[in-house]
């Protein structure tokens, strides 16, 4: 997950229309109907693919109807679920979401024990093998939405190439870097943007499902990777506030931290996701 955006009239218009589309021809009742399917908004890539997996392999046995619809962006799955137009969503962490729910007046929660994945942010360079050879001056690209960009500034302080100033949080930009030894500088861009720059810069910070896109894998070509293991960032069902104990909601939370699941996160993404449970 990556990218934060406000919330406006065109976007909610585009939402609208959006949903209006993807509920042409079914006449399963709405998609906050409690009696109905449970209906999840995700983006295509590795959500949609795992509750793909869920639906197909999954959910029948555990006597669940599962309906899902992929987006794109990452301002209508939230305003979505609370609008009633879809029950939950899946594509998002923590940081995330608490700056949605702040600057949109939303109450969109996790879902208790459904933290599902990790896209693990890596440094990715065509010019060097090792992070410490990245030259003096050089220009490393970072995301430019709030969450991420400090996520991968995180990443390099991290890994000794800066430093941050203290008590900076899930809001740290360049101008919070307090040591610079390399005198490195930050270029910024739109996640999406990355990988197809990285040619023309010394190094990016690349999201995981990015640089999935882009036949990157942190496992294998990131100089540095993020690590799974107490890492705020791990992406979990969510559901308007009231709605975590839905009964369809805690079968879901449960199928999506299965050993199956697991396994499929293990088996198809080789390390580019990795499961956070």
């Amino acid at each position: 997950m990556r990218n934060t955006a406000k919330i406006t009239t065109a976007v909610l218009v585009a939402s609208a229309l959006t949903l209006g589309l993807s509920a042409c021809g079914s006449d399963k009742g709405s998609a906050g109907d409690k009696d109905g399917p449970l209906v999840v908004a995700a983006t295509p890539t590795p959500q949609g693919e795992i509750l793909d997996y869920v639906q197909k392999n999954l959910a029948k046995k555990a006597g669940l109807d599962l309906e899902v619809r992929e987006f794109t962006d990452y301002v209508t799955p939230n305003t979505a679920v609370q609008q009633g137009e879809v029950f939950a969503n899946y594509f998002q962490h923590k940081p995330y979401l608490d700056d949605f729910n702040k600057k949109n007046g939303t109450d969109v929660v996790p879902v208790p024990n459904a933290t599902v994945h990790l896209e693990p942010l890596g440094v990715y360079s065509k010019k060097v093998k090792k992070l410490g050879e990245l030259k003096e001056g050089a220009t490393v690209a970072v995301p430019n939405d709030t969450t991420n960009e400090a996520r991968a500034l995180k990443l390099l302080a991290d890994n000794g190439l800066i430093e941050l100033k203290k008590g900076v949080g899930y809001d740290a930009t360049p101008k919070d870097v307090a040591k610079n030894p390399k005198n490195l500088k930050f270029k910024e861009l739109e996640a999406a943007q990355l990988p197809r720059s990285l040619r023309d810069l010394d190094a990016a910070v690349i999201n995981g499902n990015y640089a999935l896109e882009a036949q990157l894998s942190p496992a294998k070509d990131a100089l540095v990777a993020e690590k799974a293991k107490g890492n705020p960032y791990g992406n979990f069902l969510a559901v308007k506030k009231g709605d975590e104990n839905d009964p369809r909601v805690k079968k879901l939370a449960k199928l999506l931290t299965s050993p199956e699941v697991k396994k499929f996160i293990d088996e198809k993404y080789d390390g580019a996701i990795v499961a956070a449970f």
